[in-house]
């Protein structure tokens, strides 16, 4: 079956209505043998220095990958997929943009979306159909999540890894729902991490230290329980239609969406902290001076861009945050 990229999230249903096979290029990109291998395929193009590593690592895992076909996220990501796009054009890959709405508003994305098809060969008819098709997939992807923050037997890589996956459920929907079934079923059994651990809620595009992340806060008496772009991914609403989950879908959006979606994920998830992950280089930085303006718990940002293991500078601040949040939560 033909593999098609994508840059990031789009209605992957369209893809597999199809009859194609979607392929994240930051997935590829990240869970590369050599991830820095793949910048320096973008480098050496005569992609800049001061580019975000994963505008590099996408056009890198393209290239290396033998990608023929790309849909490119136009309008709600990266600003920078414009001219990634022509580039990836120049180089004889076929491109296809899609644009999410400026705001989530339902005739917009019902149009994008039958366009999107109309493109591919398919109908947004078809599309809603392999919809109905995943709502087992989606539903167990978000019983792996319920399991980390409220029974607290998954930890928070497993959760950051089944979650982010599901942006083309590792290209093969069948083997991931397999596979994602058996983690869902040993974590049920399993016991559950020490009560008095710090629950945290990490905001932000997925990192790229991540692998490191995760286990180390945990080495420090700390607990992932909410990723929030990850969980976007997974689609997790209860929705009657195509255009309606990826109108609920938050990550285009104004940031406003995505600190409702926060703001009850602390509530809920009775969150101490929250690590919020930018990306350098990246416009999405600039908003968290709204995180920080409308979310009354304490905040680290970190930052990274081609660091895919954590500084000892970065280690020696997340274990600072651990023990504020410690000290606050016993006082």
């Amino acid at each position: 079956m033909k593999r098609i990229g994508i840059t990031t999230t789009v209605p992957v249903e369209v893809i597999l209505a199809a009859g194609a096979v979607p392929a994240d290029l930051n997935n590829l990109f990240v869970s590369d043998a050599d991830p820095p291998s793949l910048i320096a395929v973008a480098e050496k193009a005569g992609f800049p220095l001061n580019t975000c590593a994963w505008i590099k690592g996408i056009y890198g895992a393209a290239i290396r990958c033998g990608i023929e076909e790309v849909i490119c996220v136009t309008g709600g990501d990266c600003s920078n997929t414009l001219m990634l796009m022509e580039v990836l054009r120049h180089q004889g890959i076929k491109t296809i943009p899609f644009a999410y709405p400026a705001a989530p508003e339902t005739g917009r994305m019902s149009r994008a979306i039958r366009e999107l098809a109309a493109e591919l060969g398919t109908t947004a008819a078809e599309a809603e159909a392999v919809r109905m098709g995943l709502v087992p997939v989606r539903k167990l992807a978000s019983e792996i999540d319920r399991l980390t923050w409220q029974e607290n037997t998954v930890s928070g890589s497993e959760n950051h890894y089944w979650l982010v996956s599901a942006s083309d459920f590792n290209q093969d929907t069948e083997r991931y729902f397999i596979d994602l079934r058996t983690s869902v079923e040993l974590a049920r059994n399993r016991p559950a991490f020490p009560s008095d651990e710090i629950r945290l809620g990490f905001a932000g595009v997925p990192p790229v230290y991540a692998a490191e992340l995760y286990p180390f806060l945990e080495k420090c008496g700390g607990r992932v329980v909410f990723n929030e772009i990850q969980r976007q991914f997974s689609m997790p609403y209860q929705v009657k239609s195509l255009t309606e989950q990826y109108r609920r879908y938050t990550y285009p959006y104004a940031t406003e969406h995505r600190i409702a979606d926060i703001g009850k994920a602390v509530k809920e998830r009775r969150l101490d902290g929250i690590i919020h992950y930018v990306q350098s280089f990246c416009h999405r930085a600039i908003g968290d001076i709204i995180l920080r303006s409308k979310l009354d718990i304490p905040i680290l940002t970190v930052e990274g861009n081609a660091d895919f293991g954590l500084s000892q500078h970065l280690k020696t601040r997340l274990e600072a945050f651990m023990d504020m949040l410690r000290f606050k939560k016993s006082g």
